[in-house]
Order: C-alpha cells, then structure tokens, then sequence
C-alpha cells in the first residue's frame, strides 16, 4: 500500500489500511489489550506505524476512555536526594499499575504549590499525590474539584485528605532508644524547622523520659547539609557537647559529621550519630550512618493505590507505615551495611 501523500496527521485509520486490519486491531496492538493479537498479525501492524510515522493521539484517547493514564506528583525539592528517592518510587509504582507521571516541584514554597496544582489538574491527571511542606496544606486551588488527592510524607491527619505517612514519633523513639541502648546519657537533638514540636522531636524527648533522662540540648536549623554543618558547630563549640546526636534527617546528618571533623572529634568515638531518612547518602558517609529508615517503595505503592481507589470522598484517614532501624557504624555498632 502507497503511503498517505497529505500533510495531515497519521491516524489510526491509516495504519489499518497499510497493515490490512481493523483499527481495532491497531488499538489492541497500541495498547498491548485488551484483546490478544497473533504476533504475525501484531508485526505487521508495528511495521506500519513505523513506516507512518504514526503517534496515538492522547489526548483524543483521554476524551473517550474518561482517563488519561496519567498521575501528577508534587515534591518541595527535587535536589533533596529523599524526595528524588521518593519520585523515583512513585513513578515505578504508577508503571507498574500502567499510569505515567508528571512531577512538579514546588521549590517548598506555599504558593508554587498552589500554582503546580492548577497546572497537574488543568492536565487532566486521573490522581494528584502531594508532598507538602505545610502540615496543613491548602489543597482547594485545584480547578477539578473531581481530582482524587492523596497527601504523601505527612505525619498527622489533614481533614478532607486521605494521607499516607511514616510513623515518625515510632521511629524517632526507637532511634533514641538505641543511643541510650549504648549507654550513652545525654543526647542532643539537632532538629529541622518546622515551626512547632514535630513527631521526630517528641519521639526523640518520649524516649529519653522513659529512661529517666534528661533532655539534651536541641539545635534547630534547615533541613540540609548546610543546616547540619551549623547546627554541629554550635552544639560542639569548644569541642564539648553531648556525647550521642539524634538528626532529624541524613542530610543534616552528613553537614553535623564535616562538622565534627573540622572541630578534631570523630564518630561514633567522641559523638555516636542517629539520623532519620534512609537515603541512598547515608550508606556513603565516613562512617556509614545509623539511620531510621523511610520505607519509600511501600509508602509511594500505598499512596497510589490510594489515589486510584477513589475511594468514599469522607474516608479520610492517615495510613501510617513503620519505619526501620538499619545499622550502620555512627552510633558505636561494629557493622558494615
């Protein structure tokens, strides 16, 4: 069969006319089903896409099916190695359900967050997951109220929001519970702010209280290196402090060790480390860091399992999943992860 000698468009049409089959045919073999199609028959049909040139058109394809086979992801920063970890998860757990994503960041600002939820939903996405830096995000400037949203990373309830989180105050505590496991007595807090006591900084005090500890001393800053790198000089100036650290993220954790280096002391030998995260980082550092594992995968299948329920619109809870110790040789333990 001659090829189409117009400018328009290679429709599907087209490609069932050079293969010799129905459009039917090309639509099962386009969209791997819902039918089988013989492999001869299928060959066939891929070869004259081929030749055509032929794209499916989405857009027309999401008018008829009702979906578009596609999810919106927004994170606060994709340069944070835990919300790139986190997207990366998201996105194998939306191909593995047949949906692709969209990803937004909204460079942790309370207003691009809005304005990346005008734009996933003006995309016609099937489901928006969102990372918020809020703990009580405004989620209402979507302009598809239809839009199932699920809130990912969040640590409490948010009303009118299915939620999935990690139970932070639960690890945090055991984080703690394993420096006072050591025998270490006065553990310090560096801590990332957050404007009010988050779950972290309440598992890190619950633990301490139960065994009949002090606080120790807490040093709030950013949730990066940088935050890290400062919050280890000011609670180590004069190369005294605590004797044990729970960091309230890997980053930081990695900024409180160039710290501890520049100002003579060593860890785990001077000061045992505990951080929370579990990124891909911490098994890099000098030593391998003893983190509070995030379980990444299960929270991001959980969070896309959820949006593409639809669930009843007053089901609302928050899905917590466990965290988990690993060890590495920070806090005093003789391993190599």
């Amino acid at each position: 069969m001659s090829l189409p000698t117009n400018p328009r468009a290679v429709t599907r049409a087209d490609v069932a006319r050079y293969a010799g089959v129905s459009t039917s045919v090309v639509s099962y073999v386009v969209h791997d089903g819902p039918r089988p199609v013989a492999a001869a028959t299928a060959a066939r049909v891929r070869e004259a896409i081929r030749v055509l040139g032929y794209r499916p058109n989405a857009s027309a394809q999401a008018l008829r099916t009702g979906s578009s086979k596609m999810l919106g992801l927004i994170v606060p920063e994709l340069d944070n190695p835990f919300w790139s970890e986190l997207a990366v998860a998201v996105t194998h757990a939306a191909a593995a359900r047949g949906y692709d994503l969209l990803i937004a960041n909204s460079d942790g600002d309370a207003q691009q967050e809005r304005e990346r939820l005008r734009t996933l939903s003006a995309r016609q996405v099937d489901g928006i997951i969102v990372t918020s830096i809020m703990t009580h995000p405004d989620l209402s400037s979507t302009t598809d109220p239809g839009i199932p949203m699920v809130l990912l990373n969040t640590f409490f309830e948010v009303p009118e929001y299915a939620s999935i989180g990690v139970d932070a105050l639960r690890g945090a505590r055991e984080g703690t519970q394993h420096l006072i496991d050591h025998g270490y007595r006065e553990i310090g807090l560096v801590m990332g702010h957050t404007g009010s006591m988050e779950l972290r900084e309440q598992g890190w005090m619950q633990a301490l209280r139960a065994a009949g500890l002090p606080d120790g001393p807490i040093v709030r800053c950013s949730f990066d290196r940088a935050g890290g790198y400062e919050a280890g000089l000011r609670m180590f100036d004069g190369g005294t402090g605590p004797r044990a650290v729970f960091v309230s993220s890997d980053l930081q954790a990695v900024g409180l060790l160039r710290a501890l280096y520049e100002l003579g002391l060593r860890a785990p030998d001077d000061v045992a480390v505990v951080s929370f995260d579990g990124v891909a980082e911490a098994d890099y550092t000098n030593p391998q860091l003893t983190v509070v594992r995030q379980p990444v995968e299960a929270m991001a299948a959980a969070a896309v399992d959820r949006v593409l329920a639809r669930e009843d619109p007053d089901d609302h809870h928050l899905d917590l999943v466990p965290a988990e110790l690993v060890l590495g040789a920070s806090c005093g333990c003789d391993v190599r992860r």
